[in-house]
Formats: C-alpha cells, structure tokens, sequence
C-alpha cells in the first residue's frame, strides 16, 4: 500500500518554488524586513520534506557546519546566564540568519540560480541606487514609505545610512566582478556604470561612513584580485615592485577622492577629532565618543566572565550594571560584533565567529567559478570590517544579507574539493 504522502514527491514539487523564494529573499533583504521575513517562514516551511539533504549538508560543508556551530553555541548559552529564557530566545532570533545558510545552499546547489541570486541583489540595489539620486536631484520628494531617516542631504531609500551603504559597497564589488567577466562590451559599460555611479552615491550621497570604509577594501581587494590574475595569464610574476605600483595607485586616489570632497572630508575629520577629545565614561555628546564608550565597558565585561559570557541575551542588563552611576548613554548592544559575541559566548563563541570566517576564506579558493573565489574572499573582508564597528549578524538585515550571500558563493562548493 502506497502512503498518503510521498515525501519525495512533494520534495520535488516543492524545490523549484523554494529556489524561487531565496532568490527574492536578494531583492526583498535590501528593501523590507516584512516580506523577507514571509520568505524565510516559506523557505522554512518548505523545506522541511528535505531536511535530510539539508542535514547532510551541514555535515560535510565546512561552511555550513561552521555557521551552525556558531548558532548552537548561542542556543546553548541561553541556558547558563541570568536572563529570563523569553528573553533569551528572543535575542536567538536575531541569529537565526546563521541556521538558514545550508537551507540556502541547498536551494542555490545548481550555478544559475547562484547567478541569479547574485542578480537579484544586484536588482534591488540598482532600483536603490536610482531611488537615491532622484531624491539627492529632487526629483523625487520624500515620502513616507521610504526610511525614517531619508533626507535629500542623506538619500537612504529602504533603510539606514548605515545598512544602505554597506549593502551598496558590496554591491559595487560585485558590479566590478560582473564587469571584468564579461565579453560583451554593452555589458562591461553597463556594469562600470553601475560601479561608478554606485562609488559618488556611498562617497558623496550618503552619509554612512562604515561603508567607506567597506568599499575601501573591496576596491582594494578587486585591483589585488584582478592584476594578479592577469599577471597569472601572461605567466608572469607578481613582484614587490608591482605591489608597491598599486598600493601608490590607491593611495592617491583615495586621496584625491578624500580632498575634493567637502562632505567626505568633513565626516572623515569628525571622527577623528572625537576620537581625539574622548575620554572613557564622558563621550555621550558625540556619535564617536558613544560607541568608544560601549566598547570600553563592554570589555570591562567580558573580562569580568570570562571564558564563558554571560549568556545570550544578558549584554543589556549586564551594560546597564557595569555603567551604573555612569553619565554614558545606554545601549541594547556594543555595535561590534566580536564584543557582542564575546559577551554571550566568551571565548568560546568569539573563537566560533572567527572560525566561521577563516572557513569562508580557506575554501573561497575551491569555488568552481573566479567570480565566486573573487567575490567570497570580499565577503568575508567586507564583514570582519562591519562586525568591528557593527553588531552585523545581530542586526537583521545584514545578518540575513550574510547568510544569503554566503549561500549565493558557497553553494557551489564540492564535497570533492572539501578537504583540499
């Protein structure tokens, strides 16, 4: 007798819708929280007659298993600190981005729909990034679906200065990658166009300075990446004195850059001089002195509980405790997410967080595409920078944005090629 329900079947019917839903989770991550929420719930869902696949994935995916560990430290941290479980889950939450990276893998196995995940992200940056320029022309007025913190002197659309640019430095890494790989020469403008209109709009347009710093890198990254391959090609040597050529090169332009923009120079020069005029417990007037008091006091506490942390979800109660009687502004998180671990978790978790991106950058070199090593390599560059000045996999945009981009690159990896 046959049962009711065959599991592979509905399998099968279900994983091309599925892989439907995490490619718009590429769009829906740079634009609403509500719809890329709907999404995961779906992919959830859907992907319960294939957890098997998707456990055997987490055993021999180095990535996979690496994110999974992370979270399993945090879901079991939980249970030893002093924060009412209620509590505690719900901070999990916020984490639960890291369980969905070999779901993700396994919907993304197959390389075009990596690229078309790719494409999807790319998509919604490009509508962001035109939304953006016809507020900073004033073309467009503000209006109120876009973000709290939209002005024409700041033209974010669908989130923060914050998050905008830093979804836009990558995706500008990414436009530069496309443009190298193409043959067609419309493609190649197209793409330089996007990377070129993309730069003014983080380094002129909006004011987050996180993804100056993003970019900064990934261009870095991008000319390292791309001369060296060419060099490959012409089999000729990479030497120190084409190193030095183009570490010079960067120099002056960032500089250049740095010089003719009065916007730039100025918020570059507002944080080193509070930088320079903070003092510890006294930089609640600035932005700046702020989050050098978090870290300041967020290290008092892992001190205080090491190697062990305070358990997941205990950094308010236990921040609030350590500034008692302190003029300092209160904060729900340190805005960096190696304290922001290290707190929970101790030593254990932060050693975990770092394992996950020495995992991504060991077995980026074993992609099967060029993009993909290229642009895994800059994945991790991009959030060690953001997790210095960010909690990044806490927040959920970024840390949904991470698990999906891991997914889009690390799919493609072989059980083969593993161990490598």
């Amino acid at each position: 007798m046959k049962p009711i329900f065959d599991v592979a079947v509905i399998q099968r019917a279900l994983h091309s819708p599925m892989q439907w839903c995490v490619i718009l989770i590429g769009i829906f991550v740079t634009m609403s929280v509500a719809l890329d929420n709907l999404m995961l719930a779906l992919i959830l869902l859907g992907a319960l007659p294939s957890m098997g696949s998707i456990l055997r994935i987490v055993s021999w995916h180095p990535v996979a298993r690496a994110a999974i560990m992370l979270f399993t430290m945090l879901f079991i941290a939980m249970f030893y600190g002093k924060t009412p479980l209620h509590e505690a889950f719900s901070i999990l939450g916020k984490y639960v981005d890291l369980m969905f990276v070999p779901i993700f893998i396994y919907f993304l196995s197959e390389e075009k729909m990596r690229h078309r995940a790719r494409y999807a992200f790319l998509f919604a940056m490009g509508i962001t990034l035109f939304l953006s320029y016809l507020v900073d022309f004033r073309i467009l007025s503000v209006m109120s679906w876009m973000s709290q913190f939209t002005e024409v002197k700041n033209p974010v659309i669908f989130y923060s200065h914050i998050t905008q640019n830093n979804l836009m430095a990558f995706a500008i890494f990414l436009a530069l990658l496309e443009c190298r790989d193409a043959i067609d020469r419309m493609k190649q403008i197209a793409w330089c166009m996007f990377a070129a209109f993309g730069t003014v709009n983080v380094l002129f347009m909006v004011q987050g300075r996180t993804g100056y710093m993003i970019l900064v890198a990934l261009l870095t990254w991008f000319a390292w990446t791309s001369l060296t391959r060419y060099m490959h090609n012409r089999r000729r040597k990479w030497g120190l004195q084409q190193g030095a050529l183009l570490g010079f090169g960067l120099v002056m332009m960032l500089s250049v850059t740095y010089y003719s923009s009065a916007r730039l120079h100025e918020r570059v020069a507002l944080v080193v001089s509070e930088y320079q005029a903070w003092t510890p417990d006294h930089g609640k007037d600035t932005s700046t002195g702020q989050r050098l008091d978090f870290y300041y006091n967020t290290i008092q506490i892992v001190r205080d509980h090491f190697p062990f942390g305070i358990g997941t979800g205990g950094f308010p109660a236990a921040y609030a405790q350590q500034t008692e009687h302190k003029d300092v502004f209160q904060t729900r998180n340190p805005h960096n997410e190696y304290l922001m671990i290290s707190v929970q978790t101790g030593l254990i978790g932060l050693v975990l967080l770092l394992y996950l991106f020495y995992m991504l950058w060991r077995h980026a070199p074993m992609l099967p595409v060029t993009l993909e090593q290229d642009a895994a390599r800059g994945l991790v560059l991009a959030f060690i920078l953001n997790c210095l000045v960010n909690s990044a996999l806490h927040d959920h945009v970024d840390g949904l944005f991470f698990a999906f981009m891991t997914a889009a690159l690390f799919a493609g990896l072989k059980k083969e090629l593993r161990n490598a």
